[in-house]
């Protein structure tokens, strides 16, 4: 069977006619090539290219933006979509499990590539839409006092402090100390009155009662019950998980079974929180339910424990990869027992995967504002149940949205990074406190295009933190590393075909502590001599941003943080 070409093989849209389509098909070999890094096309059976030019007047772009859906009837099959300048250069790419792929860019005068690649064709033929749209209008930032940040390093005495790629952090609210996964090592940090930072070593070991821990990982995470008080950290072993608890901040910690039976291969999530009435409760005296959540190959699934994470009991589907893409962000609970995964790929939309029954059963609730994209989405949780995701959008904007109904509608969606010139993010994390109050932290640059491209891409990363007061409708956001770059250049997130520039891997996380002040855990690729001026070294230092001043997630401690100003140098 010989897949026909583009028809038309070449359009233009501009502002006076803004929509052009095309088709192309059937296909029926695959073509996997990007899997190993740059698509190849062989033949016409394996690429299809589109010409299309882009005609509109200087400043058109500020208010509108160019998208290309490419759509297909089979939502079992998969097509991939790159767009390319006239040097052949991928200033775009659309390549999840999503139907449409959905691509973002600029709407600028230029003259592009459109390639559509069947990665798992199945016989089909797709469509594909290029078209100008206006970008929704943002609200006015936040009139709030903008919060600031305190930054601090584990010390190179710590043996994973430069191996801490995908960073998970837990508070203890009991005792003040925040806990931090960097690999395969479990780091407590506490502050003093001053704000300055301790960092020690209390990873899971046999000597301390686990001896499964510490050894080996696929993916490491980390896991603090903000009531309880109990911090999981668990390496990721294929289709199981290497899980140990503490209830002393990594003092002495026990073993566990580690994860649902039949569990995912990637990807993996450890959450907990109250059991939802009306399903299956505890089965001992610990009062909350623990999720394990992971991927596998056709879904992606979670597992609850009803004994303190001891034991899980079978995994449960969340969906299928005829609804969403396999990889997941992480797991959260409300205050009410709901739990929520969130998916950067579903139906074209991102979305959050819901149970309301204690993990026996999960819809699916998509955002309609969103369009898919690279990083996972975020979300947080206030303490009426109100839910922030944050997200990339598939342009590598900054946004969020406020939904009050679970997921089934969503609020105030709008970019939070357009007031300080943001055009690029990764890694979305949010956290919640008061229902009114959420903050989402991620990395940022003011440089657009793709920041895959290692060799052409020139952006400098900062860690930034934008937060609400006001449930959402507005955000103030601030640079919570001013002065020190935490990348120069590139970051891929395309997993084991990435280069260098993987040394940040999957993900940041933030959370808050018990007076509400944010902590932002992230990897610092750009230390030593490149944090001043030099060029990218590629670290992955352990790293902390606190906050040392402003209003709070919880509003009745803003008075005992809003005054106090530190910036700690840690082992920087």
């Amino acid at each position: 069977m010989t897949a026909d070409a583009a028809t038309p093989p070449s359009g233009s849209v501009s502002d006076t006619a803004p929509t052009v389509t095309w088709s192309a098909g059937p296909f029926a070999t695959p073509n996997v090539s990007g899997t190993s890094g740059t698509v190849t096309c062989q033949s016409p059976q394996l690429c299809d290219d589109y010409a299309l030019k882009v005609s509109v007047p200087a400043g058109y772009d500020a208010g509108h933006s160019l998208r290309v859906d490419v759509k297909w009837p089979n939502s079992a099959a998969d097509f991939d979509v790159y767009v390319l300048d006239p040097a052949g250069r991928e200033v775009a790419a659309a390549a999840s499990t999503s139907d449409p792929e959905v691509v973002l860019l600029p709407a600028v005068t230029a003259s592009y590539t459109v390639r559509v690649v069947p990665y798992a064709p199945l016989g089909d033929s797709f469509t594909g839409t290029a078209s100008l749209v206006a970008n929704p209008a943002d609200p006015p930032p936040s009139t709030a006092v903008p919060p600031t940040y305190a930054n601090s390093w584990a010390p190179d005495s710590i043996a994973d402090a430069h191996s801490a790629g995908e960073p998970s952090i837990g508070v203890n609210r009991a005792t003040g100390a925040a806990m931090f996964q960097a690999y395969t090592s479990t780091l407590k940090v506490t502050y003093d009155g001053a704000g300055n930072a301790t960092w020690q070593d209390k990873s899971a070991n046999a000597a301390k009662g686990c001896p499964q821990g510490s050894t080996t990982s696929l993916d490491p995470i980390l896991f603090t019950d903000p009531d309880t008080h109990r911090t999981f950290e668990s390496q990721l072993a294929g289709k199981t998980a290497l899980t140990c608890y503490t209830d002393n901040d990594g003092e002495t910690w026990t073993p566990t079974g580690g994860s649902g039976v039949n569990s995912g291969v990637d990807h993996q999530t450890i959450g907990g929180g109250a059991f939802a009435p009306g399903g299956p409760g505890p089965v001992t005296s610990y009062p909350h339910a623990v999720y394990y959540c992971s991927q596998d190959i056709a879904d992606a699934s979670c597992a609850a424990s009803r004994d303190g994470g001891l034991t899980y009991g079978p995994a449960v589907p969340m969906y299928s990869l005829l609804e969403c893409g396999g990889l997941h962000g992480h797991v959260k609970v409300a205050p009410d027992g709901t739990v929520y995964v969130p998916n950067k790929g579903c139906g074209g939309h991102q979305a959050v995967a819901v149970s309301e029954d204690n993990g026996l059963s999960w819809t699916v609730r998509e955002n309609p504002s969103s369009t898919p994209a690279d990083s996972d989405p975020s979300v947080g949780i206030g303490a009426g149940g109100t839910v922030y995701m944050g997200y990339q959008n598939s342009d590598g904007t900054a946004h969020v949205t406020v939904s009050h109904d679970k997921g089934r509608t969503w609020l105030y969606d709008q970019n939070v990074g357009s007031a300080l010139g943001i055009r690029n993010i990764v890694f979305p994390a949010v956290t919640a406190g008061d229902d009114n109050r959420a903050a989402f932290a991620f990395l940022g640059t003011t440089t657009g295009g793709n920041y895959q491209d290692t060799d052409h891409f020139t952006g400098v990363w900062h860690l930034y933190v934008a937060t609400t007061y006001d449930g959402g409708q507005s955000w103030v956001t601030v640079d919570a590393t001013p002065t020190d770059p935490v990348q120069k250049g590139s970051i891929c997130t395309g997993g084991t075909t990435c280069g260098d520039d993987r040394n940040l891997l999957d993900f940041n996380d933030v959370t808050a502590d018990a007076q509400g002040r944010v902590l932002a855990a992230y990897a610092d690729g750009c230390t030593g001599a490149c944090a001043t001026g030099g060029a990218q070294n590629y670290d992955a230092l352990a790293s902390i941003a606190r906050q040392s001043s402003g209003g709070t997630l919880y509003g009745a401690f803003d008075a005992v943080v809003a005054g106090k100003r530190k910036t700690s140098k840690g082992g920087k």
